[in-house]
């Protein structure tokens, strides 16, 4: 037995595992989702696959951003990586990743073929962003692309495959986009310091070095409530649906 073993490795690895997903994360995107699929007159279980859908997608998409950050979060010490800690191996995150990858896909294409492919095409985002944006000053890219394919991802939204519904409004994509930004920053925020040390350059960082991360947080979160205000009168005004 190696003696730098943990002494509860399973459910150490089990643990880091959910840790690497970012849970709260993904399930509070899963969850607005979901209400949100209710609230448009969709049905209780198409309500529920929608939700489940977005929440595999976003667990997949923590993984692959903690074992793409692994070196990175070597470098800068950062807390709460556990791959980067040794507490997860990159080859067991990645198994689970792909393991979610194989989930996503049939439950993504169960809300229709068009909406399925709209949750997928985030998914590819994602890893676009993981790898190659998200420490740079492009990082609010893949965020604002995500979180503008959700309208298309519910206005198309039905049950099983085939084209359900129609093409979001373009009022409600574009406030979703800028929503997105905002959801960037706020969650960009606890980690300035091991970016920094890290090297990374992503915007929220960029801003902080011209305005201090105080005056950064504060403007964050009045601007993301204005988003979220300005998503739901858009969604009421205007519609989800063109």
């Amino acid at each position: 037995m190696d003696a730098h073993a943990p002494a509860h490795p399973r459910s150490s690895q089990a643990t880091g595992l959910v840790r690497c997903t970012h849970p709260k994360q993904s399930v509070l995107l899963g969850l607005a989702v979901g209400v949100a699929a209710a609230l448009s007159g969709r049905p209780a279980r198409e309500a529920l696959v929608a939700g489940a859908a977005v929440l595999v997608a976003q667990l997949l998409l923590g993984l692959v951003n903690d074992v793409v950050d692994e070196r990175a979060d070597i470098r800068s010490g950062a807390a709460g990586k556990p791959v980067a800690e040794g507490d997860v191996p990159a080859g067991n995150a990645t198994f689970l990743a792909i393991v979610l990858l194989l989930v996503v896909v049939p439950l993504s294409l169960q809300n229709g073929t068009v909406a399925g492919t709209a949750l997928l095409a985030t998914v590819l985002v994602g890893f676009v962003h993981d790898r190659w944006l998200h420490r740079t000053w492009l990082s609010w890219l893949g965020w604002a692309v995500t979180f503008a394919l959700l309208p298309a991802f519910l206005s198309y939204g039905g049950w099983g495959g085939g084209m359900h519904g129609g093409p979001p409004t373009i009022a409600v994509t574009v406030a979703a986009a800028v929503l997105g930004v905002c959801v960037h920053f706020l969650t960009t925020l606890p980690d300035l310091v091991a970016d920094n040390q890290s090297g990374a350059r992503n915007l929220p960082l960029l801003v902080a070095l011209r305005t201090g991360a105080p005056k950064l947080l504060v403007a964050s979160v009045i601007v993301t409530a204005l988003a979220v205000a300005g998503l739901v009168v858009v969604v009421l005004q205007v519609g989800l649906r063109q």
